[in-house]
């Protein structure tokens, strides 16, 4: 149950973020592709720059958070892959996406949660998936946010110097410096995103920062117990706080049936809602724009498509990390490995007994709202 603390500030949280967004216009209007008119906004909590920035627009996007952040992979000596996000190459990918994203009229980076529907075009948060970006210089978080970086994600998957990550053998929380870098986020106004952390990293993330913070993407642990899950506990914190939850697309994460349809992500959504309230979820994708390539090229056999997954996996098995004791049958939902996703989680949504205004909360308007609050 929520205390009355929490509620009055929710209220007034909403009844402030709404008259914002009436005075940018972002409550309007999105068509889907095939031009059928949908309430907006509606908005991806993690998706990726593509190649052709036409699906943008094909994708029916009011507005997304948008890693922009290059992964290098990196072994351990035994040969365990991990996969860190440096400063180097990230400074200048933020660079490349940027200037990509000067040269269109599709899409455009955005530096308040008021940019929502403020002019033609997806607005894009532009976003790092891990601290290692900032090694032990907080600077640099008033550096990228300068640049136009607007989200940053602790940790991806493992320990840094920031948190602890959830898939590690031996669980940890935010660090020192993790502490003062959430206050510095929280001083130049960026949103701290605490998805792939650990149990206790989501916890204290979301006690130390004044602002809310987001889980971007990722599914309930009460329905598939993976570390990479995140627990009712953590939904009822991120959501007393204001937050937002992101039910994301990685079907190995959504269910342990053989066969993944969009019912198993449903049911993330709805038990979410159940934990945390209908104005603390959202969607999110974690695959490109029109889908997990490598799976669209194959028609989406998750049979074969699953093969380039099962490396990491069972390097993960081998050290003990629990949740990975069986090989995953699939990557994706079939029916949502394309650029038609939105509407099609829209429409199961109707069909599941959500109510319009409900669906308009988690197909966009809670992170539209969310995004005005810490952004502006």
């Amino acid at each position: 149950m929520e205390n009355l603390k929490s509620v009055s500030r929710r209220a007034f949280v909403g009844g402030t973020a709404l008259s914002a967004l009436a005075g940018s216009g972002g409550i309007a209007m999105a068509r889907s592709l095939t031009g059928a008119v949908r309430h907006a906004p509606v908005i991806d909590g993690l998706s990726f720059l593509p190649d052709n920035l036409e699906e943008i627009r094909q994708a029916g996007l009011t507005a997304m958070i948008c890693d922009v952040s290059q992964v290098e992979e990196v072994r351990d000596a035994d040969g365990t892959p991990r996969y860190q996000r440096n400063f180097g190459v990230n400074d200048a990918s933020l660079d490349a996406a940027i200037s990509r994203i000067e040269d269109s009229d599709l899409v455009f980076v955005a530096k308040r949660g008021s940019d929502i529907g403020s002019k033609p075009g997806c607005a894009a948060f532009l976003q790092f998936q891990s601290c290692e970006t900032i090694g032990e210089d907080l600077r640099r978080i008033a550096y990228f946010h300068a640049k136009g970086l607007r989200v940053l994600q602790l940790t991806h998957h493992n320990d840094n110097k920031f948190a602890g990550g959830a898939i590690e053998t031996e669980q940890s929380g935010l660090t020192e410096l993790g502490r003062a870098g959430i206050a510095e986020m929280n001083r130049v106004g960026l949103l701290p995103d605490v998805s792939h952390g650990s149990v206790p990293t989501i916890l204290e993330a979301t006690q130390a920062s004044q602002s809310p913070v987001a889980y971007s993407h990722g599914a309930c642990r009460a329905i598939v117990d993976h570390p990479r899950c995140i627990t009712d506990e953590g939904i009822r914190a991120i959501a007393d706080k204001g937050g937002i939850i992101g039910i994301f697309m990685m079907s190995f994460w959504l269910t342990t049936d053989s066969q993944p349809n969009i019912d198993h992500l449903i049911a993330h959504i709805r038990h979410a809602v159940n934990i945390g309230g209908i104005d603390a979820v959202g969607i999110s994708n974690d695959f490109p724009m029109a889908g997990q390539e490598n799976l669209r090229k194959l028609k989406n056999d998750n049979a074969e498509g699953v093969k380039e997954y099962l490396g990491w996996w069972q390097a993960m098995r081998k050290l003990g990390i629990p949740g990975y004791e069986v090989d995953p049958q699939h990557v994706v939902i079939p029916e949502l490995n394309n650029l038609s996703r939105m509407m099609t989680i829209r429409n199961a949504l109707l069909d599941d007994g959500f109510g319009q205004t409900d669906v308009s909360k988690i197909m966009g308007g809670n992170w539209q709202k969310l995004l005005v609050e810490v952004l502006g």
